[in-house]
């Protein structure tokens, strides 16, 4: 059976402004453990509170939060599937580094 590839990656994603604090913290920490579990979580910046630069869903701001980790490359795929039925999540970007 051939290896998986493990590749390099960074995701942001951004949590409603509008929920509560404790909610915020879940959500990070629901995605945090989400990526550690399936891969190898290199750091985490959660860069806060930031107003959008248009309006999304009626929305002007959001909480940001980047991490860094490394995966096989299936693992993305179902990262993206969970941040998008996951309510309080506003948009997301999972990006593959190139080396």
């Amino acid at each position: 059976m051939a290896e998986k590839l493990i590749y390099s990656y960074e995701t942001i994603f951004i949590i409603d402004a509008g929920l509560e604090e404790d909610a915020v913290k879940a959500l990070t920490e629901k995605f945090t453990n989400l990526i550690s579990n399936n891969g190898t979580l290199e750091s985490v910046e959660e860069w806060g509170k930031r107003r959008f630069a248009y309006e999304i869903d009626d929305k002007t701001e959001g909480y940001y939060v980047l991490a860094d980790f490394t995966s096989d490359g299936d693992f993305p795929k179902e990262l993206d599937r969970q941040y998008r039925i996951t309510d309080g999540i506003v948009r997301t970007i999972i990006i593959r580094k190139d080396k």
